[in-house]
């Protein structure tokens, strides 16, 4: 089972977007076997200050260990998957 987060900045069309592209990618590729928390940095700011985020959007992979982080561009699928270490990447 995967944990992850998604720090983004604000309810914005883009936001909406990636979202929507990072669960069809996560319901491909994990079959359904992970949680995605998404947070707003303007709504959890002291949830983004635990977590050391410095810019959005930024996926963060919680479980399984170790912990990964990618930030900035999510839109590459296969960059996304690979520095997560989803399994088959």
């Amino acid at each position: 089972m995967y944990r992850l987060k998604l720090y983004i900045t604000g309810k914005t069309p883009g936001s909406e977007k990636l979202l929507s592209e990072m669960t069809k990618m996560l319901d491909l590729n994990c079959e359904g076997k992970y949680t995605l928390e998404v947070l707003d940095v303007f709504e959890h700011p002291e949830t983004a200050y635990e977590d050391m985020i410095l810019a959005t959007p930024t996926l963060i992979k919680i479980l399984p260990e170790p912990v990964r982080r990618i930030v900035g561009d999510l839109s590459n699928r296969e960059r996304v998957l690979a520095g997560l270490k989803i399994e088959g990447f």
